[in-house]
């Protein structure tokens, strides 16, 4: 996966475990695409002090990710919803319009989870 990616899903995942300075600078130069000129202009502070947080933040990032997995887990969920999906989709019609009703709810269910 692509770091640029992969900062700002763990981000959303764990981004209220960062100081707010650190949530601020990596939301802005992941998701909102400012430069570190342009977050350090905005903050009154040097360009390398925000990279210097933005480094901080990524760390601690990847560090909750490396011990709690949910990311991880997260995206394994969905591979196994979407395997799941596609062999439903792979029951021919059925007579029986009870089985039927079933699968088409196991389907919206799982799409809801996906």
């Amino acid at each position: 996966m692509e770091k640029h990616v992969e900062v700002s899903m763990l981000c959303q995942i764990y981004g209220k475990m960062l100081t707010e300075k650190q949530y601020e600078f990596i939301n802005d130069y992941y998701n909102n695409d400012l430069s570190l000129s342009e977050i350090a202009e905005n903050n009154n502070i040097t360009r390398q002090a925000v990279r210097d947080v933005i480094k901080k933040g990524e760390n601690k990032l990847f560090e909750l990710e490396e011990k709690l997995l949910f990311m991880k887990r997260m995206s394994n969920q969905e591979k196994q919803i979407q395997l799941i999906l596609e062999q439903l989709s792979k029951i021919q019609d059925s007579s029986d319009k009870k089985a039927q009703k079933i699968l088409e709810n196991i389907r919206k269910e799982l799409i809801c989870l996906n």
